[in-house]
């Protein structure tokens, strides 16, 4: 085997209408995950996911369901293809479930119906048309975080998600992001724009949307880790169950440390990144983490085909 790599599990936004479409028609094991998937859920995931219709894919509810699943489903096809196990996982966000997934820790079975209800609280803690999320680029974190302290005015808008040096996503109320795009581009950011999201994650008004996801969080079987995983809201390995749950319910609230997170892969000896998911957003992040990092996606045959040549 090659030098240590990490498999990363992309969240929101990588959904795309026929995503997987080329792999599925060649392994059936792509759409014998989607079966397993959409039993659980009660429609066909797999139909929607192909043929759409693409707003309703864009749904939290059903885009949260269907990036797990079509993460899961090339994570089973690359170890049916005799590919090796990564010395770690972590997932951006939503991915973090697909983490846990293949980490052993939680069933597809149960993943997907967590994130289901992850979405459809999400979608409730904050009705449509009163949160916004907005990407800065250009500007260093702590100009963001000012920004935000500057805009919010008693309301909420925070730094949520820290994905590459020189690009933070911000969240909160939608007249509180309005005004933080505006300070970010006094700043001197290169571009500060809305974001078509509903939801804006990972700030303080998920905080109900937590406290009613915590019981469906504890219902279910958990068991420790089989590949060490790194959280979002820690940026570190985490192997203790409970701090691992609790974790994943203050990350609804709580920023995506993305950069620090694959800076702390690149400082446990990992070489390459494996982007299992649909979509290559990640790998973009990614190579602007940490310099000199290979970069690897699964999402076409021919992308699947290059990474498994690649860490054979």
């Amino acid at each position: 085997m090659s030098a240590s790599f990490a498999f990363v599990f992309p969240g929101q936004g990588s959904q795309s209408l026929a995503m997987l479409a080329d792999l599925g028609a060649q392994h059936t094991i792509i759409t014998d995950t989607f079966a397993e998937a959409s039993t659980v859920l009660g429609y066909d995931l797999w139909a929607l996911t192909q043929q759409g219709p693409e707003e309703q894919l864009n749904q939290t509810d059903k885009t949260q369901p269907a990036i797990l699943t079509a993460s899961i489903a090339l994570w089973r096809l690359w170890l049916a293809e005799g590919g090796a196990k990564p010395a770690f996982v972590a997932g951006h966000s939503l991915g973090e479930y697909s983490a846990l997934v293949a980490a052993g820790s939680v069933t597809l079975a149960d993943a997907v119906k967590l994130v289901e209800h992850r979405g459809q609280l999400m979608q409730q803690a904050v009705p449509a048309g009163q949160g916004g999320m907005a990407a800065i680029l250009g500007l260093e974190d702590a100009d963001v975080l000012a920004a935000c302290d500057e805009a919010a005015q008693g309301e909420v808008v925070s730094a949520v998600n820290f994905n590459a040096p020189g690009q933070v996503v911000i969240a909160g109320s939608a007249a509180a992001v309005a005004r933080a795009i505006e300070v970010c581009k006094a700043r001197g950011a290169k571009r500060a724009m809305a974001l078509p999201v509903s939801v804006p994650s990972h700030c303080a008004l998920m905080r109900p949307a937590a406290e009613h996801f915590a019981a469906a969080v504890s219902a279910i079987d958990w068991q420790a880790p089989q590949i060490p995983l790194v959280q979002n809201v820690s940026a570190a390995v985490v192997a203790d169950l409970d701090v691992l749950k609790a974790d994943l319910l203050a990350q609804l609230y709580s920023p995506v440390r993305w950069v620090e997170s694959i800076v702390c892969l690149s400082e446990q000896g990992v070489t390459d990144l494996v982007e299992c998911g649909p979509g290559k957003v990640l790998s973009g992040l990614n190579k602007r983490c940490v310099k000199g990092i290979n970069t690897h996606n699964l999402e076409t045959p021919d992308a699947f085909a290059a990474a498994r040549a690649a860490l054979a």
